[in-house]
């Protein structure tokens, strides 16, 4: 006997909980999607739409008002439910693999590509009394996606160096673990024996883990004045911020196929609608390299 609906839901919601550990806000927002889909055909089993069916649904969501960024966010529901019903062995074939994502309309944020990203922490002057430091910083921004106020807010025990997790704190004070990358968490540890074992630190400012040249919290405006100086020594003519490393990491992870929720979680978004930009953001990159180099685009008409 075939798979009901609701065991359809029940596996896929095991699956994001047991092998994804995804919060449950995350997985309830998955299983309202998928129920969309479920609303438009209750009869039908899942298993056997077609792309054809499930582009049909997705102009029945827009039909019912739901505006470009709402129906990208129940799309990447649906199509982690038949990533699910693949790995799961319920179908052979994804038939939401290719469903294109709706334009937000959403203005595109600046990033910085991984080669922009390492010239900018190789001209790093590490001989300098906080090169290292700033190494680090760079090397954490780019390696977890953090803010600007989550690192300077960072503290000692909230890097676990035996797990490579960091424990951020991010807004309204909620917390979440990010992994932390090898080269990142290396260069760190160079950071706490070259410079931070041998500041005189402030005992209220003893805790966190980036300090200044008076032994207490790096402040968010030295961070800032820090990457803007190094983007100008590289010749760099973005406007970079310290969140402009944040969108690089973003961007990194969409481009590998990363999914958008797991994104969403190491982001600490509140909304998957925030972390959908960085879809519309690959296929105009995409779009714009092809534009630009492929040789198909630089002939005339006839």
């Amino acid at each position: 006997m075939s798979p009901s609906w609701d065991q359809l839901l029940s596996g896929f919601q095991a699956y994001l909980k047991l092998e994804r550990s995804l919060a449950e806000h995350t997985r309830v927002s998955y299983n309202a999607d998928v129920n969309k889909l479920r609303q438009w055909l209750p009869d039908k089993d899942p298993r056997s739409f077609s792309p054809e069916q499930l582009t049909a649904f997705m102009v029945w969501i827009g039909e019912l008002g739901f505006t470009p960024v709402s129906q990208a966010r129940i799309l990447s529901g649906v199509k982690a439910f038949y990533r699910y019903l693949l790995l799961d062995r319920q179908i052979e074939l994804n038939p939401a693999a290719h469903i294109r994502t709706p334009k937000t309309g959403r203005k595109l944020p600046v990033f910085l590509s991984p080669e922009e990203v390492d010239l900018m922490i190789n001209t790093v002057d590490r001989s300098k009394p906080f090169g290292e430091r700033d190494a680090a910083i760079l090397e954490i921004l780019y390696s977890c996606g953090l803010r600007v106020s989550e690192l300077t807010g960072l503290k000692m025990q909230d890097v676990f160096a035996d797990e490579s997790l960091l424990r951020v704190t991010g807004k309204g004070n909620k917390q979440r673990l990010v992994p932390i990358g090898g080269m990142a968490m290396k260069q760190l540890e160079v950071y706490f024996l070259a410079v931070r074992n041998h500041l005189q630190v402030h005992p209220a400012h003893k805790d966190y883990v980036f300090l200044n040249r008076f032994g207490k919290q790096l402040s968010r405006v030295s961070v800032f004045t820090m990457i803007r100086d190094l983007a100008a020594l590289c010749g760099i003519k973005k406007g970079i911020s310290p969140h402009t490393f944040r969108h690089s990491f973003a961007t990194a992870l969409v481009e590998a196929g990363a999914d958008l929720r797991a994104v969403q979680e190491m982001l600490g978004h509140e909304s998957i609608t925030t972390t959908e930009i960085y879809t519309h953001l690959e296929t105009d990159y995409l779009k714009s390299t092809i534009m630009q180099f492929h040789p198909a685009s630089k002939r005339k008409s006839g």
